[in-house]
């Protein structure tokens, strides 16, 4: 029976970053995943606080020198790789010039504020994941989604990129975290992450650029939603128990990996599958 593939998207992932819930998910996950006999990619931001000596990070040329356009500006797309030997796990990591150089992840260092850019770094991460999985040649099953960054997969899966032969059959599952920002993106963020194929009806719900709004406007998008902490925002746990989509409750440590697995393969068959 051929393997199932899981496409990652994280926002964050340890040991690359300091560590918290969201980047030990972008860890142990995808370990654990492979070792259940599914095959696996991963990507995430190549944020500039990531030591690249220090992790052994290199540049694949065969997937780096694509332009991504983003309003108007043109933004060249970086490809770098390495390795997390214990778990025999590679990690993709998108990287650019005019977004992840800074030393930092989303907040200036000096200032404090949230960068005003994070709406272009968004929508550049998640293009730059969906063109390189393309160019990949890798057609996965399941794309799973970690942390607000990754907001548009859904959206664009179900618009942009339906057509194409590698995502025409890809079910896309968001996981819904306790890590909120205070402020929204820029107020022109569903403008500049307008793409061919996209409606303005599709694209409405991620007008609300708030953190609550995102994490919305992706439930309403993708095919399967999970809580993946233990508490989350009330509007968002109102939101996901409203929903009729399949769905999937908070799991304890030791229980999450086996039944995250359970879940794709139940999400694949179509199968309702109800929250616990």
């Amino acid at each position: 029976m051929k393997k199932k593939k899981i496409l990652f998207i994280s926002q964050e992932i340890t040991p690359y970053l300091e560590e918290n819930e969201l980047g030990r998910f972008g860890r142990y996950l995808p370990q654990g995943i492979q070792e259940d006999g599914k095959e696996i990619r991963t990507f995430m931001p190549k944020f500039g606080c990531i030591n690249e000596r220090r992790n052994q990070l290199h540049e694949v040329i065969r997937l780096s020198g694509m332009n991504l356009i983003i309003n108007d500006n043109d933004h060249p797309l970086i490809i770098k790789v390495g390795s997390i030997q214990a778990a025999r796990m590679q990690v993709y990591f998108i990287d650019s010039e005019d977004f992840f150089q800074r030393k930092a992840i989303f907040h200036d260092k000096d200032s404090g504020k949230f960068f005003k850019d994070n709406d272009e770094r968004a929508i550049f991460f998640v293009r730059g994941v969906l063109e390189t999985v393309k160019k990949l040649g890798w057609v996965p099953d399941i794309i799973h989604c970690h942390g607000w960054m990754t907001s548009l997969v859904p959206l664009y899966i179900k618009t942009s990129f339906k057509k194409e032969p590698i995502f025409e059959n890809s079910k896309v599952v968001f996981s819904l975290y306790d890590n909120e920002f205070d402020k929204p993106l820029n107020k022109n963020f569903s403008k500049k992450a307008m793409m061919d194929d996209i409606s303005d009806e599709a694209m409405a719900d991620y007008k609300d650029s708030s953190f609550v709004g995102l994490n919305k406007a992706a439930m309403n998008a993708a095919d399967a939603i999970i809580i993946a902490s233990e508490s989350i925002n009330p509007e968002l746990e109102k939101h996901f128990n409203d929903s009729n989509k399949p769905k999937l409750g908070f799991q304890s440590p030791e229980e999450y990996i086996n039944a995250y697995s359970k879940f794709y393969d139940e999400v694949l068959e179509g199968e309702e599958v109800l929250q616990d």
